[in-house]
């Protein structure tokens, strides 16, 4: 088990590591990297730590002029909308991200045996914040883009893909055992437009990560409807949010695909006894899957109480361990 978002803003030596340091300052700073990414190994019992960096920062190694916002989000200067914008997007290369290397390098350094995730954006995740200009409820400057200019849309996914695989084979080739691909935002389509505008993309990730050797999620948020597909693009394991039971998501992803998730992270602010009952029918939900991973169904919280997290863990694994 593991946490998305287990090194972050719940973790009160987070907020004071970070408490004048920008977002993205932080994610180009070894030592930052290195510090944060081990904060939650140190606290919680749990499996695996997770690279702390943001799924932008590829975009603004290639010179894309953004920067996160505090309470807003990634935000892009000059929102990238047109087939000649579109063709300035370069392919990301190892030496402009020397920073991930290295903070990769020490982490495994200092993690020894606690594996470490890499992660990255999804296309169509990093293709709307690059189209809206930032965060966007209904995406729907991007959704006109991919309706009206198939030739453009495709363009760009084929770069964003692109950058995508270029950013995990940096962190594999420093060490990283597993990757996830976090398509965060892919659930605001309907299945027939992911599988025309994005499955084929993520296939190409997908398989060209399979020669890295390494185990490969793919998550999004409220993809019930889509856990077919993003297990048909091929990755090794398919992260599930809250909205369905592991049981139900394990009838409707491929064959020998195993399961991450996915207790509603807001459980975790309910009294102790909800955490628990919850955890427990994740748990008894995730018996008829082929491997499971358990894990919240998005991110950590801010408000949410750490030593929680770590009676959690805890009860996790004391249960799995039966």
């Amino acid at each position: 088990m593991w946490f998305m978002r287990q090194a972050g803003r719940s973790l009160p030596e987070y907020r004071s590591l970070r408490a004048d340091v920008p977002m993205l300052d932080a994610c180009a700073r070894p030592d930052m990297v290195k510090e944060i990414t081990l904060q939650p190994v140190r606290r919680y019992d749990v499996d695996a730590a997770i690279l702390f960096s943001d799924i932008v920062m590829p975009l603004r190694a290639i010179g894309i002029d953004l920067d996160i916002k505090p309470g807003i989000g990634p935000v892009v200067a000059e929102p990238i909308r047109e087939p000649d914008a579109v063709a300035q997007l370069r392919q990301l290369e190892p030496d402009d991200i020397p920073y991930i290397t290295e903070a990769v390098g020490e982490l495994v350094s200092e993690l020894d045996s606690t594996p470490l995730i890499g992660f990255a954006g999804g296309p169509f995740t990093l293709a709307s914040y690059l189209i809206e200009g930032g965060p966007s409820k209904n995406h729907e400057r991007t959704k006109a883009l991919m309706y009206s200019d198939p030739d453009t849309w495709d363009d760009l996914m084929r770069r964003l893909s692109g950058i995508t695989i270029a950013f995990l084979r940096t962190q594999v080739a420093a060490g990283a055992s597993a990757v996830q691909v976090f398509d965060s935002w892919v659930g605001a389509l309907s299945a027939a437009d992911y599988r025309r505008s994005v499955l084929p993309f993520a296939k190409h990730i997908f398989r060209e990560l399979g020669s890295l050797e390494v185990p490969r999620i793919h998550f999004g948020v409220g993809t019930g409807e889509l856990l077919g597909l993003l297990s048909e693009a091929g990755p090794d394991v398919v992260g599930v949010d809250w909205r369905v039971p592991l049981d139900t998501a394990a009838q409707r992803v491929q064959p020998h695909t195993a399961l991450q998730g996915n207790l509603d992270p807001a459980v975790l602010l309910a009294p102790w006894e909800v955490v628990e009952e919850r955890a427990r029918a994740v748990l008894a939900d995730a018996e008829p899957t082929e491997g499971h991973i358990f894990n919240l169904g998005h991110g950590v919280l801010p408000e949410t109480d750490p030593d929680v997290v770590a009676r959690l863990t805890e009860l996790v694994h004391t249960e799995t361990a039966r």
